[in-house]
């Protein structure tokens, strides 16, 4: 599955010279963990995350027994002050695999897509996990519309249970059934898929 197929577009950026507390605003509007960071060409140069913007921002209580002090740098005023860079990205055609890897290691919950370093638009937690709450049904029509294509809506027989596609070649081709189970692997919240011949299915049930 590839990344373009999860992204969230079109995305809403920021300029480095936007003030932070308009940022903060943003993301409060739109409910985002993070924008990206622009130039003038729209080329990513950074990213501002809800940390970065809570950071040295709220000041201590002074009705609450004394702390001790703490040197604090002045609170930026603008998200290039803030912001992490350079950004993690990945590209538009890179697999999702690869992303939830990359996210988890780095501990991110947002990801800028670009092509080139063009911004395109940004996977988040949420846009992965929507794909994985995707119901069976759905699934199994989004399969059968891609297989109709290939080889016509009669040859296959598709079912997913739990996210998991089987799929049953009414003839008996290795090679279109290895393109039959990339093209189901390639829909939106698809765990696994596996092709296999009418034949051996019968012979399976037997």
């Amino acid at each position: 599955m590839r990344v373009r197929e999860v992204m969230s577009t079109p995305v809403v950026t920021v300029t480095a010279d936007c003030p932070a507390r308009r940022a903060a605003g943003l993301l409060a509007h739109y409910g985002y963990t993070a924008l990206p960071v622009v130039d003038e060409g729209e080329g990513l140069v950074g990213i501002v995350t809800e940390a970065d913007l809570m950071r040295d921002r709220f000041a201590r209580d002074r009705t609450l027994p004394p702390a001790p002090p703490e040197q604090h740098p002045p609170a930026p005023g603008t998200v290039g002050e803030t912001m992490t860079a350079p950004a993690l990205a990945v590209g538009t055609e890179s697999d999702v695999a690869d992303l939830v890897r990359l996210m988890l290691d780095e501990h991110v919950r947002s990801v800028p897509v670009v092509d080139g370093t063009r911004v395109r638009g940004i996977v988040t937690r949420r846009d992965l996990v929507r794909a994985l709450g995707r119901e069976d049904e759905a699934l199994t029509r989004d399969i059968r519309r891609r297989l109709a294509f290939f080889g016509g809506p009669d040859r296959w027989h598709v079912e997913v249970r739990d996210g998991e596609a089987t799929i049953v070649d009414e003839f008996d081709s290795e090679i279109d059934r290895r393109v039959a189970t990339v093209l189901a692997e390639g829909v939106v919240g698809v765990l696994r898929a596996r092709c296999v011949a009418a034949t051996a299915s019968e012979g399976a049930g037997r």
